[in-house]
């Protein structure tokens, strides 16, 4: 069979023409040839399983620049890719999900009491970033405010420190800021966007730096979460230890897909293997929004993996329990780092949740 033109390649394909043109534009899918007078495409009939592969994609949702990878990939491996943009769209649909429940009850009263609602809270905190044991360069970062809690982990390489500092520096511009609690994800979302803008910005001729970021923004009682990346938050109410993020790494899909269990991703060679970060991916931040309510008493901590990776749960939830002052915390975490060899940077921030 010979060359279809593009009106009958779009039907066989089930497609528009324009279609088509985009996925041209975009590097998907050229055409088989293209008439140098008149520009028309031309599409050989071998091309329709890929097109049809890439609609279908489009149809769930997948970003162009993501599909592109897919499309590259060996059968198996696109399968597996697929699943993963999957799981992490269940994941990111229910904490939407979560956000505009909370909205609603917030909103309408039914969430917290007025007393809640108007409760005078601040941060006791106290920060802490160093090198590892047998590291040359540190590329983590670290703020802690009475409104703002923040800690990047740049990629090792060229540029990774100026992109987490970058990232935070960006967020800094929010904590002298008063906001009302429903602007708080508002404001959040626009500080990511824009600390991913100035990370991009920030490419070398060849080398495109790239940033964890996990941030907590303050309103009163309510409180916004931002995470992108495998650095972490947690929270101790109660004396219960709380994850309250979820990685954005290879293995940690593959942990949500059943195919391992946390004791084998632990030792996974490819565990740091980030699948989103600021300045990665296509130019959307798809980063993690969610509200939480405040409680006096609260302990928060933010770390990078190079706490988190080697120091154990229950130790972490030992550490934040002890009666201490949060300085005294955060001394004792990184030293819980060091005593299991500090092989990556720490970056490592404790507040606790008091009556202003």
């Amino acid at each position: 069979m010979g060359l279809l033109t593009i009106g009958a390649f779009a039907r066989a394909a089930r497609l528009t023409p324009k279609a088509l043109r985009l996925y041209d534009e975009s590097g998907l899918l050229a055409p088989a040839a293209v008439d140098p007078e008149s520009g028309y495409r031309f599409y050989d009939p071998d091309q329709l399983p890929k097109a049809r592969l890439i609609a279908q994609l489009r149809r769930i949702g997948m970003p162009l620049a993501e599909i592109g990878a897919v499309c590259r990939l060996d059968p198996q491996a696109a399968a597996a890719a697929i699943e993963a943009y999957w799981v992490r769209v269940a994941a990111d649909t229910a904490a939407r999900r979560r956000i505009a429940t909370f909205l609603v009850d917030h909103l309408s009263g039914r969430g917290t009491t007025m007393s809640d609602a108007n409760q005078a809270l601040t941060f006791r905190h106290a920060v802490h970033c160093v090198a590892g044991a047998v590291r040359d360069s540190n590329e983590d970062a670290a703020y802690a405010g009475e409104r703002l809690l923040a800690v990047a982990d740049g990629l090792r390489g060229p540029g990774g420190a100026a992109a987490s500092a970058a990232a935070i520096d960006t967020l800094r511009a929010l904590e002298p800021v008063e906001a009302p609690a429903g602007d708080l994800l508002a404001l959040m979302a626009g500080a990511l966007a824009e600390a991913d803008r100035t990370v991009r910005e920030a490419a070398l001729e060849d080398h495109q730096p790239v940033t964890t970021l996990t941030a907590m923004l303050r309103s009163g009682s309510l409180l916004a979460l931002a995470h992108i990346g495998d650095t972490r938050a947690y929270l101790l109410r109660a004396g219960e230890l709380s994850l309250l993020t979820r990685d954005h790494t290879y293995v940690q899909s593959l942990v949500d897909q059943d195919r391992l269990d946390h004791a084998q991703a632990a030792t996974h060679p490819q565990r740091a293997l980030l699948v989103r970060a600021l300045g990665a991916g296509g130019h959307q931040v798809e980063a993690d929004l969610a509200l939480r309510t405040v409680m006096a008493g609260d302990r928060y901590l933010l770390c990078s993996d190079g706490l988190s990776a080697v120091v154990a749960h229950a130790t972490i939830r030992s550490v934040l329990a002890a009666e201490a002052d949060p300085e005294h915390l955060v001394r004792r975490l990184v030293e819980a780092a060091y005593q299991q060899g500090a092989p990556d940077n720490i970056a490592c921030v404790v507040a606790e949740a008091v009556t202003a």
